[in-house]
């Protein structure tokens, strides 16, 4: 996947807004709209931008019990590894599911309406899952930062 110093200018606009047009953030890297809608399309088909998603507030739509979540395996085996994973895909309370290392096996980020609907979860999610051997809950008391932005290298062009 390679992009160049005006790709990396995209994609530092895009992060911060992606409800942009292509006339603005052509504008303000310095290409047409249409050169911009162009690498667009070639940074989305690379990879490189892998999604375009909005940001929720869990409060505002009922959910305001946020947790992280450090879950241990009980064996680190190659089928059990991705059938947990399959599980987290498949779960619409797990906001994002990391596989890790350190003393856990993966790091969860959740959100509930009611303790009681955690606890729900918990007995279907992890106490009916043979292949956990636990799981540690971090009630998040204040989400200080949300968002997907992070820095963009800028390649030197050839």
């Amino acid at each position: 996947m390679q992009y160049d110093r005006t790709d990396a200018r995209i994609l530092e606009i895009v992060q911060r807004n992606n409800r942009l047009t292509s006339e603005v953030i052509g504008e303000i890297a310095g290409l047409s709209a249409t050169a911009c809608q162009r690498r667009l399309k070639r940074l989305r088909s690379e990879g490189i931008i892998e999604a375009d998603v909005s940001i929720v507030s869990p409060k505002a739509v009922g959910r305001p019990i946020q947790m992280l979540v450090l879950v241990t395996l009980e064996r680190e085996r190659a089928d059990i590894i991705d059938r947990f994973k399959k599980a987290i895909k498949s779960s619409a309370e797990v906001a994002n599911g990391f596989y890790v290392t350190g003393d856990a096996d993966f790091v969860l980020y959740l959100t509930a309406s009611t303790m009681e609907d955690y606890e729900q979860f918990t007995r279907q999610f992890f106490y009916e899952n043979p292949d956990i051997k636990g799981f540690k809950t971090m009630v998040i008391l204040d989400r200080v930062k949300a968002g997907f932005a992070i820095p963009i290298e800028v390649r030197s062009e050839d």
